[in-house]
């Protein structure tokens, strides 16, 4: 049997791709996401790597199911409720479909409103 290990990158590069796919979201990272992005993208960098967007995505596992955190800024125009339940939808939709790994929860933070 060959077992497939998606990793924490992929899935949060993925889950930027399904959040942006929803009209007036960007993607954006938070204070948290903020000193994490600076980390990686410098590892990459020296790598010589060209890194997918994951800034503004947390994955935590339990066991080999996925909990995400999104951080969006959105459109003044749009609810935020709204928006976030859309980015919801999409994450937990795409994911799944792309990596094949499972999606327990998608927590949506809006972090910006631009008017």
């Amino acid at each position: 049997m060959i077992e497939t290990v998606v990793s924490a990158p992929a899935v949060a590069a993925v889950a930027v791709h399904a959040a942006e796919r929803v009209a007036g979201v960007r993607v954006q990272p938070g204070l948290a996401g903020l000193v994490s992005s600076v980390v990686r993208v410098a590892r990459q960098q020296i790598k010589g790597l060209q890194p997918a967007p994951v800034e503004g995505v947390r994955v935590r596992w339990t066991g080999s199911v996925a909990l995400l955190e999104v951080d969006v800024t959105i459109s003044g125009l749009d609810q935020a409720a709204a928006v976030a339940a859309a980015v919801q939808r999409s994450v937990r939709a795409v994911v799944p479909e792309l990596t094949g790994v499972e999606v327990e929860s998608v927590v949506v933070t809006v972090v910006d409103v631009e008017w």
